[in-house]
């Protein structure tokens, strides 16, 4: 066991067994990573597990194999380096040795003069690719979930080979976008069929055989019946696939992010092909980012991923929750149509929509239907698939087709009084223990409810848009909501694939009050006088996913202004209504072009003359901010400060490196200076 191996490490075994394999003359070595639990717990090495697998290979060589292949238990082959146990570690010089410890094992496969082979079979990412990447064979299983080089988005650079062996072989254009586009861009996954396509893997196998193919594969590999052939790389576009990579990071980041940028210079590094001077360089960068604040940050974002969304604070006895057979969905609008295709997706039971006139619910039916042989053409669905989900989605004007309905959800006009109505209206025809959600964004469920007979079945179920990629959702608790309606909406949100929080019923909710708090500001300031472009990139420090502005246009102005609204009702000190925003509203015109601003739109502002700096926008943001979240947990809209920061993650795409919104208040000094205390213990997201 290495000196460094974590207390509390749980370690992956590297169980070694030797393989008969028909046709080759000696036995295979075949090492199974395991840390003895089920899918649930994935491997990761530690330095126990690392010193497990560099005993296993030892043992392999020894053993004079036909050739060495590394594998994972089932649905796993491994998710890296153990991220928990980093904060763990005291000085530079530790960090720099479980670099090098890495290294040094991962480096035995790729120098072995007997073939090794890496069986992925399951999730592989981080440190568990870069094993796969030493290996001088791979192959995939078309099952794997989840395969990537995530560091970045945590703020590290993968190192353990990754940044010097994957442009080697995949070339820089397609590495620049597995270790630097894809983790910026909420972590997004490889499929299996495009890693095989990039050349990450040889060959892609079916799951339901995999080990055995593999074997058989490897087998025709070591005979020399099976020839692998990879493109030679091109190493003349190098130079310039990494200045605009690095000039779309600049545009993007502002330098907020320390990891793209250390990540940026590995890959640089890796063009020569020196391949103990680049990992050494690995090593020195992992040493550095591993006692950044970003990385703290980062590790807090991804617990609360990884642990916090699948255990909502506050969820009733999941035992409470009713099945759900039918749903009905009131609106046929572009919102409603995308939640009738989630939901006959995920659930697998009739959708039927509904709206004002049969030409509405033609064109909504429509759309689903439409998206659905998208996902056809584009190999994402088959065909039995598809034939299922277009007999599942229907729609009527009769109301009476939700008769046996059991969980109903509305997604019209953002209007208390439509909503009123349309819950009266549908309370006469649905079963008495049917749930009744509400998609509203900013209105209250309790006043929605008062004037049903049972008020106890209205949930508010807050969607982000779009509906399919960001996985929030705000499940909102009236006062009278019961709890066997909340858990069947946190049963629902579950089988949906959504992350979902318990918020309690205040205007707004979570996301829309504090990003409508922080635009606000941000337009305030031009009321005031500030120039558009000024107050547009006050934010870019933080590196936010989109500037302010371009936030608004996407919200759109309208919906923003009746938002501001309705917080202006409740919070008139701290919503003010910005005539300005109206304007814009009101024009029709888009606020940003081509990331610029448009010049029509900067004419019809009505101004003062008292203009403010880049620096004071941005503290002005950074503090209203703290004030309003401060106020939303003494109000209690959410459990915990950690909840503010999975709902700015999940549906505002707030980045990791700022661990969503409090982290980085409590270590800039906003939060105490603003409201007296932090957030959230020292040490938690931050180094002190």
């Amino acid at each position: 066991m290495s000196a460094l191996a974590a207390p509390n490490e749980v370690v992956t075994r590297a169980l070694l067994r030797q393989v008969n394999v028909p046709g080759l003359d000696r036995p295979a070595a075949l090492i199974t990573l395991d840390n003895g639990f089920d899918h649930t717990k994935p491997n990761s090495f530690g330095p126990g597990g690392l010193t497990s697998l560099d005993e296993a290979i030892s043992a392999a060589l020894a053993a004079d194999p036909a050739f060495i292949a590394v594998t994972g238990k089932p649905y796993i082959f491994c998710v890296g380096a153990d991220i928990t146990s980093l904060p763990a570690l005291e000085n530079r010089e530790q960090a720099l040795e479980i670099g090098r410890l890495g290294h040094r094992v991962f480096a035995r496969l790729k120098e072995s003069t007997v073939p090794t082979f890496a069986f992925v079979n399951g999730a592989a990412m981080g440190g568990g690719l870069e094993l796969a990447l030493h290996c001088h064979y791979r192959t995939l299983s078309a099952g794997v979930a989840a395969l990537a080089l995530p560091e970045v988005s945590l703020g590290l650079v993968p190192g353990w080979g990754g940044t010097q062996l994957l442009p080697n072989l995949i070339g820089i254009p397609a590495a620049t976008q597995v270790i630097l586009q894809n983790p910026l861009m909420q972590n997004k996954m490889l499929k299996p069929k495009q890693a095989a396509e990039m050349g990450i893997a040889d060959v892609l196998l079916e799951p339901a055989d995999f080990l055995e193919r593999s074997l058989e594969w490897a087998a025709g590999v070591v005979r020399g019946e099976v020839t692998v052939t990879r493109p030679e790389v091109d190493k003349d576009m190098w130079a310039g696939v990494l200045y605009f990579a690095r000039q779309t990071l600049d545009q993007r980041l502002h330098g907020a992010v320390p990891a793209a940028y250390k990540a940026l210079d590995l890959l640089e590094t890796a063009k020569d092909g020196d391949f103990a001077a680049g990992t050494a360089a690995e090593d020195e960068a992992l040493a550095d980012l591993i006692f950044s604040e970003e990385l703290r940050s980062g590790l807090y974002a991804f617990d609360l991923v990884q642990r916090r969304a699948k255990r909502p604070a506050g969820a009733p006895d999941k035992g409470l929750a009713r099945p759900v057979t039918k749903v009905g969905i009131v609106g046929a609008g572009l919102m409603a149509s995308q939640l009738a295709l989630l939901f006959a997706r995920r659930l697998q039971v009739p959708v039927v929509m509904t709206d004002l006139d049969q030409s509405r619910v033609d064109k909504g039916v429509g759309y689903v239907h439409t998206q659905i042989e998208k996902a056809v053409t584009k190999g994402r669905m088959d065909k039995g698939t598809a034939a299922k989900l277009y007999g599942l989605v229907s729609g009527t004007v009769d109301k009476s087709g939700f008769a046996d309905a059991d969980f109903v959800i509305e997604a019209v006009f953002e209007d208390l009084g439509v909503k009123k109505q349309v819950w009266a209206e549908l309370e006469k025809i649905v079963k008495p223990e049917a749930v009744l959600a509400t998609n509203t964004s900013s209105l209250s469920i309790t006043e929605m409810a008062a004037d049903l007979e049972h008020p106890e079945r209205v949930v508010g179920f807050h969607f982000f848009n779009p509906v399919a990629v960001l996985p929030l959702l705000e499940i909102v608790r009236g006062e009278r909501t019961d709890d066997a309606t909340l858990a069947t909406a946190f049963a629902v949100g579950k089988q949906l694939k959504k992350s979902s929080v318990l918020v309690k019923d205040a205007p707004a909710f979570v996301v829309n009050r504090l990003l409508t708090r922080f635009l606000g500001t941000v337009f305030a300031a031009v009321d005031a006088g500030t120039p558009l472009d000024v107050a547009n990139s006050a934010l870019d420090p933080l590196g936010l996913p989109m500037r302010p502005l371009a936030l608004l246009q996407l919200v759109g102005p309208a919906v923003a202004y009746h938002v501001g609204g309705t917080l202006h009702e409740a919070f008139p000190d701290r919503f003010k209504v910005s005539e300005n925003l109206k304007r814009i509203a009101d024009s029709g015109q888009p606020i940003v072009v081509d990331d610029q601003i448009n010049d029509e739109v900067a004419k019809l502002l009505v101004v003062g003359d008292q203009p403010l700096t880049a620096e004071q926008v941005r503290q002005n943001a950074l503090d209203a901010l703290a004030e309003e979240i401060r106020l939303m947990l003494d109000e209690g809209v959410v459990a915990e400060a950690q909840d503010i920061d999975l709902c700015m993650i999940l549906g505002a795409g707030w980045p990791f490196h700022l661990g969503g919104v409090t982290p980085y208040l409590d270590r800039t000094g906003t939060a105490e200076r603003v409201t007296g205390q932090r957030f959230l213990p020292r040490g938690v997201a931050s180094l002190r």
